[in-house]
């Protein structure tokens, strides 16, 4: 295999889940099936992003095409990095603390209320979390009987 363009990006948790949908898509309408050993990491791959409690595995997803974008125009005024906010979208924290470990020296950088602020911009955008749903889309693998 030769490379014809290297680039160098880092993608967001949606945006791989994106690729790979497609990508299964693609080798369906084709009707031909890929490598299995490719198959079968699409296949974990996929799952493990839908699965709880990762943001990807709410239905219906709260994440769209324009999230993304939506997401970086209303945070820019924080000047967060490019990390950071791939954490944010990957993570979608839903309170201060859990946004506390994805930016760092969060306290030092922004208010109480810039942190409170930023907190509502990814509520608004990304959507929330119900824990509730989330357990009712457990796929009983253990990590049901793991948390209680």
């Amino acid at each position: 295999m030769k490379v014809l363009e290297a680039q160098a990006a880092v993608l967001t948790n949606y945006e791989v889940l994106q690729h790979l949908t497609q990508q299964k898509e693609r080798y369906k309408q084709r009707k031909r099936r890929g490598p299995p050993n490719l198959e079968t990491v699409v296949r974990e791959l996929i799952q493990y992003l839908q699965s709880y409690p990762n943001p990807l595995s709410q239905k219906p997803s709260t994440y769209t095409p324009d999230c993304i974008s939506r997401l970086l125009e209303r945070l820019s005024p924080y000047e967060l990095s490019k990390g950071e906010v791939v954490m944010i979208l990957n993570l979608r924290p839903a309170s201060v603390a859990a946004l506390n470990t994805v930016i760092e020296e969060m306290a030092e950088r922004f208010s109480d209320e810039q942190q409170e602020e930023m907190v509502a911009i990814i509520s608004e955008v990304l959507g929330q979390f119900d824990a509730a749903q989330g357990s009712a889309n457990d796929t009983g693998d253990g990590a049901e009987a793991n948390a209680s």
